[in-house]
């Protein structure tokens, strides 16, 4: 496009479901629940891993990094959508776009990491035991989990680099609830071939990846429990993967159906196709994050048996401090 038809954006408009303003309300109030039971279960099972010393090992680790990934992803989009919802207000300044789209790229890709991480570890755990404790140290993990945060980092650094250099026109409307990065790209108006490409190799990387490191943990993890002769092993050896399991399944199914087919045009007559995108995405990036400390603390025996320590704790502390000022002197 010629440079003279060309405009400075200095902020977009966030559509979200503004074709739809009845059910606006529905959605703040369904979002708005969703976002304090994340940060109310996420925050309970980081405080769990941290405070109870029999949740310090290399699966609660990555579960308490997993915890804070989903606080810091919805945290960043979920409060300027809910603002949206009930003011009307959908601009968003270009920078904070740009914000915007880095935190929740980052996370999304550590997150695929994280996930090939745990299904690792559960592989060694379940079948190498022996050599668990030397396989996965503390310093192993805290490498694991060191290495996915800064590839993720850097992931989203590139993406949202060459996103954001790219031109935009008159059109500032993001046809979407967040700055998403390929909503933001069908605006510019520029060849974004580079993207498309370096958004296969990201996929190839941070989806494909992790998710045959998963595949494989697992067929040798079922392998292994069909070997067992004991029935409460196999249980055992079931209970320990089936959470992390129905994460990665809910995770992936949702990903892969917005990131691994990225599409440079809007077609005409796709209103209705792109508000199902919309829904899913929005099913990604709150849904998913409540989803994951409900399933694992219903599948988890030491969760949940942390979580009452802790509570049990808290309650006796607070009636010692009750009958403490009992006794205290009125003045």
């Amino acid at each position: 496009m010629d440079k003279t038809n060309q405009t400075v954006v200095l902020e977009f408009l966030l559509l979200g479901l503004s074709g739809y303003p009845k059910i606006e309300i529905v959605y703040f109030a369904l979002i708005l629940i969703m976002y304090l039971v994340i940060l109310i279960g996420n925050g309970v099972l980081i405080i769990a891993s941290i405070f109870d010393f029999r949740l310090h090992t290399p699966m609660y680790f990555f579960l308490g990094n997993l915890s804070f990934l989903d606080i810091c992803y919805t945290s960043s989009s979920v409060p300027s959508t809910l603002v949206s919802l009930i003011s009307k207000k959908r601009n968003i300044s270009f920078c904070g776009c740009a914000v915007q789209m880095f935190l929740g790229f980052a996370m999304g890709s550590t997150e695929c990491l994280l996930l090939g991480v745990m299904a690792f570890d559960r592989y060694v755990a379940i079948c190498n035991p022996l050599r668990y404790p030397i396989i996965m140290s503390k310093v192993v993990y805290v490498l694991m989990a060191s290495v996915a945060w800064f590839s993720g980092g850097i992931n989203s650094i590139v993406q949202t680099a060459l996103a954001m250099q790219l031109p935009f026109c008159e059109n500032n409307i993001i046809n979407h609830f967040t700055c998403e990065i390929l909503a933001v790209l069908k605006l510019a108006c520029a060849d974004i071939s580079l993207n498309i490409i370096t958004m296969a190799i990201s996929n190839i990387a941070f989806l494909v990846l992790p998710l045959l490191v998963i595949f494989f943990s697992y067929m040798f993890i079922l392998y292994t429990i069909l070997r067992m002769s004991s029935a409460t092993g196999r249980r055992k050896a079931f209970s320990t993967c089936s959470a992390h399991l129905t994460v990665v399944i809910i995770f992936y199914g949702t990903i892969f159906f917005m990131y691994a087919k990225p599409k440079s045009q809007e077609l005409p007559g796709e209103r209705k196709f792109q508000t199902i995108d919309k829904l899913i995405s929005l099913f990604y990036g709150v849904v998913t994050p409540m989803l994951n400390p409900i399933i694992y603390s219903l599948r988890n025996k030491d969760v949940k048996a942390a979580v009452k320590y802790l509570l049990n704790r808290k309650l006796i502390q607070l009636s010692i401090s009750g009958n403490v000022d009992l006794f205290l002197p009125i003045r």
